[in-house]
């Protein structure tokens, strides 16, 4: 029989996995944007966009005593997001 903290990293294992899917389908979009902005000519950060992604992301939030953590979480993706799209143009002017 499985110890729960087997049984938990088995879980955090099998979430890893789905998220890993997850960021390589945003990081396509964020691409997306990218191209767009810089044939548009519009800066990568966009504060009042980030603001709503939060607000928004925080309301499907069910478990409000993880929102600190979850905001956190989403503030290393919007962070990511923004360096990939600043490397991607980088490279492109190359």
């Amino acid at each position: 029989m499985k110890s729960k903290l087997e049984e938990a990293r088995e879980i955090i294992n099998e979430v890893d996995k789905e998220m890993i899917s997850l960021f390589i389908k945003r990081m396509a979009a964020i691409r997306m944007v990218a191209e767009y902005k810089s044939e548009n000519n519009i800066a990568i950060v966009d504060n009042k966009r980030e603001e709503v992604v939060k607000e928004k992301n925080l309301e499907l939030l069910s478990n409000k005593q993880l929102e600190k953590y979850y905001l956190v979480f989403l503030e290393g993706v919007l962070n990511s997001s923004k360096t990939y799209q600043k490397d991607f143009l980088d490279q492109r002017k190359k």
